[in-house]
C-alpha cells in the first residue's frame, strides 16, 4: 500500500473518530484530544525541522546545474529563460485569480481554522515597500535568518550562492555541488523517516480537527480540492493561446497533438511516463524538429513545472483565507517570487516531499500558518492529477514555441 493511500486512510479515520468523539464522546473527548494534539504537533515539528536547510541545498544545486546547462547550450539557455518567465507568470495568475475566486466562492464559514484545529490568527499587516523593508531581505547573517525562519532572505542567499558556484573552477564547483547534493540526500532521508510516521501524525491532527469542527473539516477539504484544481485548469487553458500565438500553430492542431500525452498524464500522474507520447506528438502533428525536441523536452520535464507555482501559492492563499489572514499586495508579490523560485526544489522529488518543500516556504514567506499542510497533503492526489496534465501541456507548448523561435533565427 502506497504512502499516499495510507495517509488518505489515516485522514478519513481521524476525521471519523474526531466527529464521533464530538457527538458521543462525552468526557472522553477532551481527554483523547489532549493526547492526540501533542502527537500531531510533534510530527508537524519533525516535518518542519529539515525544511530550511533542505530548501537551501536543493536550490543551490538546482540553480548551479541550470546555469551550467544554459551556458553550455544556446537553445537550452533560451529554454531556461522562457521557463523562468512562465513560472513567474503562472504564479502571478494565481495571485490575481486566487483571491478573486475565494471572494466569489469563499471558504465555508464553519471551516475557518478547521483544518489547523485552531482559531483565526492575527491579521498580517500589508508592509509597504521602503528602503528599510528592502534592506531587511539582505541576509547579513544567513544562519540567523535560517534560525528565525526568514525564508525570503534564505531563498535570496541561495540564488546568489548558486550562481556564484557556477563561476568557480570546475573541479571546485563539482566538489561544492557534490557536498550540497549529499546534504540534500541526507536531509531527504530524515524527511522520509518523518513521512513514514505520516499516517500516525495525520490521524492525530485529523482527529483534533474533526473533534473541534466536525463535518466542516470535510467540507473544507472538498472546497480546497476544487479551488486548487480550478487554478491548475486556468493555467493549463492559458497555455493554449500562448502556444497558438507564439508557436504559430492552429488551436485545433495543438489540442489534438497534446491530447494523447494529457491522457497518459491524467492516468499516471507522471510527466516522465508521458514522455514517449510527447516525443511522438513532437515528431508528428506538433512538428518540432528533433534537434529542438531532444533538448527542450528533457529540460522541461526536469525543470519546468508550470502548475507548481500557482498551485502551491494557491495552497497558501487557501490556508490564509481559512484562518482569516488578510494578505496585502506585498505578501502576494513575495508569494509569487518565492513560489516561482522554489519550484526548482521540486526536481526529482516524490510528491509527498515536494508538497512540503514548495508550499512550506511560501506560507512562511507570506506569514501564513503551516499547521494545515499535513491534512492538505492527504488529499493532494486529486490536484496532482491536474498539476501533471498542465505540466505536460506546457512542456509541449514551450517545445513548439522554442523550435519556432530557433528556426526563425537561422
Amino acid at each position: 500500500m502506497s504512502l499516499t493511500v495510507r495517509i488518505l486512510i489515516a485522514l478519513v479515520a481521524g476525521l471519523g473518530c474526531g466527529i464521533l468523539l464530538a457527538e458521543w464522546g462525552g468526557a472522553w473527548d477532551a481527554s483523547i484530544v489532549s493526547v492526540a494534539q501533542p502527537i500531531g504537533k510533534a510530527w508537524l515539528g519533525g516535518l518542519q525541522m529539515p525544511l530550511i536547510p533542505l530548501i537551501f541545498a536543493l536550490l543551490v544545486t538546482g540553480i548551479a546545474q541550470a546555469a551550467t546547462t544554459a551556458r553550455s547550450n544556446g537553445l537550452a539557455g533560451r529554454a531556461i529563460g522562457l521557463f523562468a518567465m512562465l513560472l513567474v507568470g503562472a504564479a502571478g495568475v494565481a495571485a490575481l485569480a486566487g483571491p478573486l475566486l475565494l471572494a466569489l466562492w469563499p471558504v465555508p464559514s464553519g471551516a475557518v481554522g478547521a483544518l489547523a484545529g485552531a482559531g483565526p490568527v492575527s491579521e498580517v499587516p500589508d508592509v509597504r515597500p521602503s528602503a528599510e523593508w528592502l534592506l531587511g531581505f539582505i541576509p547579513v547573517n544567513p544562519l540567523k535568518s535560517a534560525a528565525e525562519g526568514q525564508v525570503v532572505a534564505i531563498v535570496l542567499f541561495a540564488l546568489i550562492f548558486g550562481f556564484a558556484v557556477t563561476r568557480i573552477a570546475p573541479d571546485r564547483r563539482a566538489q561544492l555541488t557534490g557536498l550540497f547534493q549529499a546534504l540534500a540526500d541526507a536531509l531527504l532521508v530524515v524527511v522520509n523517516w518523518v513521512l513514514w510516521l505520516a499516517p500516525a501524525g495525520v490521524f492525530a491532527l485529523a482527529l483534533v480537527a474533526g473533534s473541534r469542527s466536525g463535518l466542516a473539516t470535510a467540507g473544507a477539504l472538498l472546497h480546497y480540492i476544487a479551488f486548487i484544481v480550478a487554478l491548475c485548469l486556468l493555467v493549463t487553458l492559458l497555455v493554449y493561446p500562448l502556444a497558438v500565438l507564439l508557436g504559430r500553430i492552429g488551436p485545433g492542431r495543438f489540442a489534438r497533438a497534446v491530447f494523447p500525452a494529457q491522457a497518459i498524464a491524467f492516468s499516471t500522474q507522471s510527466s516522465i511516463a508521458s514522455l514517449p507520447a510527447m516525443i511522438q506528438a513532437s515528431d508528428g502533428p506538433l512538428a518540432v524538429r528533433e534537434t529542438s525536441r531532444s533538448i527542450v523536452l528533457p529540460l522541461a520535464i526536469s525543470l519546468f513545472r508550470i502548475t507548481s507555482p500557482p498551485a502551491n501559492l494557491g495552497v497558501a492563499l487557501y490556508v490564509a483565507a481559512m484562518n482569516g489572514v488578510d494578505l496585502g499586495a506585498t505578501q502576494l508579490i513575495l508569494g509569487v517570487l518565492v513560489a516561482a523560485i522554489v519550484s526548482l526544489a521540486a526536481v526529482g522529488l516524490p510528491s509527498q516531499i515536494t508538497f512540503f518543500t514548495t508550499t512550506g516556504p511560501i506560507c512562511l514567506a507570506m506569514g501564513v500558518p503551516v499547521e494545515a499542510l499535513p491534512l492538505l497533503l492527504a488529499v493532494e492526489t486529486v490536484p496532482d492529477i491536474f498539476r501533471t496534465v498542465g505540466n505536460v501541456t506546457a512542456d509541449m507548448g514551450v517545445a513548439r514555441i522554442l523550435d519556432q523561435r530557433d528556426a526563425a533565427t537561422r
